[in-house]
Formats: structure tokens, C-alpha cells, sequence
């Protein structure tokens, strides 16, 4: 899997699809928690995802979504906000993103997805090992379409 250097809003300014690592809580109206990291910036990029977000979990829990009206794949790391990131939940979402990505570019031959941008999930609030979560993305996911950003 490629690791690049750069800001992931650059990539998803070029129109590219980026991966937004968040939590399963949600907070007193419903709304996804999104307080920190990639997921807070997102929250303040796109003031409705966590509306819409909170209602897809109310429905899937931890499963990976794409909302295409924001050119964003949601991609849980953790059950509780205050936790640290669950390996295996990274695991899930990994097989659920690299399923919804090959649909999408395979399937429906939508050249949108050739190249999906994300962070290093779980491993910056989540508090995890980047080694652990690499073999975990390399084992899961297209290495040729997922591009890790580092910043």
C-alpha cells in the first residue's frame, strides 16, 4: 500500500473520493459524534454529515458507507469515541470499504473510484499501532486504489 505525504482535503478537492475514520456513538439529537481528528474536520467541511451519519447508524451500526453528495466514504474505527480503535473493527470496515469501492469502479465501471485517498485509521486518536492496522489495509484492500496520506 502506498503512503504519500500531503493534506487528504487536497486530494478529495481533485475530485477523488477520501476515507473519513469515525467512532459508532451518537450524541443526544442523534448526531454522529465527530469530535476529533479527520472526523471533526469533515464535520466542519460538510455541516450535515453528522445528521446524516447518525441516522446511518442508527440503521447499520459499523458499516462502511459512501455518501456521495459528499464524496466521502465513512469508515469506522472504534465503537465509543472515548476508546481506543478496535483492530478487528478496522478489519470489518477494510473488507466493507474494499467491497463498496470494487462495486462501484468494477461493477458499475464508475473511474470515479480508480484512486480512494484515506488516513491512517485508528492510529492517531485511535491509539493505534500504524504496522498493525498496515498488515490489517494490505491484506484488505486493492493496494493499487487505496492511497494512505500521511501528514
Amino acid at each position: 500500500m502506498q503512503v504519500i505525504r500531503g493534506n487528504i482535503w487536497d486530494f478529495h478537492a481533485d475530485g477523488f473520493p477520501v476515507v473519513i475514520t469515525t467512532n459508532c456513538e451518537l450524541n443526544s439529537k442523534g448526531e454522529a459524534i465527530m469530535g476529533k481528528g479527520i472526523a471533526l474536520e469533515a464535520k466542519r467541511h460538510f455541516p450535515g454529515l453528522p445528521k446524516m451519519l447518525g441516522q446511518h447508524i442508527k440503521r447499520f451500526y459499523s458499516a462502511v458507507k459512501y455518501f456521495p453528495e459528499f464524496n466521502l466514504f465513512i469508515f469506522p474505527t472504534k465503537y465509543n469515541w472515548r476508546e481506543k480503535s478496535d483492530l478487528d473493527l478496522i478489519c470489518e470496515s477494510s473488507i466493507g470499504l474494499d467491497h463498496i469501492v470494487y462495486q462501484k469502479f468494477n461493477v458499475c465501471n464508475d473511474s470515479h473510484f480508480k484512486k480512494v485517498y484515506t488516513v491512517k485509521p485508528g492510529c492517531n486518536n485511535g491509539q493505534l499501532n500504524w504496522e498493525d492496522v498496515e498488515e490489517v489495509l494490505n491484506r484488505n484492500l486493492d493496494k493499487d486504489r487505496f492511497i494512505v496520506v500521511d501528514n
